[in-house]
């Protein structure tokens, strides 16, 4: 009778740990910052939930790490971050605290479209000896639809001579505003995610086809919005949307600032205040994270509208959701503003 009791103890208590069991079996996830943490959400969706790092209306350009994010990267099991040239601070603690983890570098996703950086903050330096043309304008002209593939274009030109502030590579590091990349980047998610946790490999599989068919969604909405104003130039904070520019066709003038880090001083503002003037700028925007008077400066005495765009979501609400409304959110601001100017 003791051991038909004890057996049967035995078993409610395995049945009701089961739950718990099964939890404690996903890997535990860590994400530097929200758009990147957004996607890996949406992949992980029914499984289980990653913590994010740079929360809130923090930027990862100025970011400090704190002792809660060095704990949660010492019991990480997976850590999704984009790359050295966006997250510095990260650099050193994914070495001395993400040791047991898997740590992917999310820049090495294959077939993502990567762009150099622009050479300054108003983007001239950026034409070459015997080109007519300059990308920085915010062209958005396709390579592969006019017979030449990324490969075969030379962007290995943007030696970072010219990148006020920065201690980056050669690539811009803003990958996911477009949604291309967006795909690319989550494909490696779940590809990673599926190696570390075999156990829910076809549920990272299901939430990927789901979220490329969101995506694919996303990229038609927002060529629409942004389609009235294509051809109206506008002035940014700092260059991080060149990804968004190459994709959708529309045209970028020039930044207040090349990094963030370093802010501009008279004569940078003086030079994009001529700017504006000379290619009559119809907008600049200012960015949540930083200093709006630097925007009010520039466009003192122009005709210039000002307006916000948030490209590293520091306005929005962590989550799977969070990547589509940073997206909308930047063509709506766009057309908003530049049509109002107009």
């Amino acid at each position: 009778m003791n051991k038909t009791l004890r057996a049967f103890f035995l078993s409610a208590a395995l049945l009701s740990a089961g739950p718990a069991l099964a939890q404690e079996a996903v890997p535990r996830v860590i994400v530097s910052i929200k758009p990147i943490h957004s996607l890996v959400a949406a992949i992980m969706d029914g499984v289980g939930e990653p913590g994010l790092i740079v929360e809130g209306a923090a930027s990862p350009h100025t970011y400090s790490l704190k002792p809660s994010n060095a704990a949660a990267l010492q019991e990480a099991d997976v850590v999704f971050w984009v790359g050295h040239g966006l997250e510095a601070f990260l650099d050193k603690p994914l070495e001395t605290l993400g040791g047991k983890a898997t740590v992917v570098e999310l820049e090495d996703a294959p077939g993502l479209e990567k762009l150099p950086f622009r050479e300054g903050g108003p983007f001239e330096a950026h034409v070459h000896e015997g080109e007519d043309h300059d990308h920085a304008a915010g062209d958005g002209h396709d390579h592969e639809a006019e017979g030449e593939s990324e490969e075969g274009h030379d962007h290995a030109h943007a030696e970072g001579g010219g990148h006020e502030g920065h201690e980056h590579g050669e690539t811009d590091m803003h990958l996911w505003l477009d949604p291309g990349n967006a795909r690319a980047i989550a494909a490696e998610i779940a590809a990673k995610l599926s190696e570390k946790d075999p156990a829910h490999a076809d549920a990272y599989k299901a939430n990927l086809a789901a979220l490329e068919g969101r995506l694919d969604a996303l990229d038609k909405e927002i060529a629409g919005i942004v389609a009235p104003v294509r051809d109206r130039p506008f002035i940014v904070f700092h260059d991080a949307y060149q990804y968004f520019e190459h994709r959708y066709g529309v045209k970028a003038a020039g930044s207040i600032t090349v990094s963030p880090e370093t802010l501009p001083g008279a004569e940078r503002l003086s030079q994009i205040r001529d700017k504006v003037k000379t290619l009559g700028a119809t907008c600049v925007f200012a960015e949540p994270q930083f200093e709006p008077k630097l925007v009010e400066v520039v466009i003192e005495g122009t005709p210039a509208k000002s307006g916000t765009l948030d490209p590293e979501a520091a306005t929005y609400d962590a989550g799977p959701d969070l990547y589509f409304d940073l997206m909308k959110g930047l063509a709506t601001s766009l057309r908003d503003c530049l049509g109002a100017a107009g």
